[in-house]
């Protein structure tokens, strides 16, 4: 068990739930349906990962490369999610944030890149 991965995935599923509820009784009034869509996804993405660094922290002495796969997956949610959040934000808060546009792919890569390490690393231990 790695607490330290238990812990940040803890912090990450609340600020998702809190984002979306956020999202839910507050944006909605005052973001475009594009735009909450778009924070929504930010939120589900976010919510997701944080579900997968549990059940890897969790199954830490089963799974190789556990810390690996975290730093990866933990960055990843970080540029995906959190650009997402400002990008669709920018107008609320008046601050042109375009530049983080291509931010957000980087991280949606870095989330592809953990679950291949993931696949890769353990996938020996499948075979017979």
């Amino acid at each position: 068990m790695n607490n330290k991965l238990i812990s940040i995935a803890a912090l990450l599923a609340f600020l998702a739930v809190t984002l979306g509820a956020f999202g839910a009784h507050y944006l909605s009034e005052l973001l475009s349906t594009e735009k909450l869509n778009s924070f929504e996804t930010g939120v589900r993405y976010q919510f997701y990962h944080s579900l997968a660094l549990l059940i890897i922290g969790l199954n830490d002495n089963k799974l190789n490369a556990t810390a690996q796969i975290g730093k990866f997956m933990l960055i990843g949610i970080v540029l995906f999610s959190f650009s997402i959040y400002l990008l669709s934000l920018q107008e609320l808060i008046g601050i042109n944030l375009s530049l983080l546009g291509p931010i957000t792919p980087v991280g949606g890569l870095l989330l592809i890149i953990s679950w291949l390490i993931l696949f890769f690393k353990n996938y020996k231990k499948t075979q017979l």
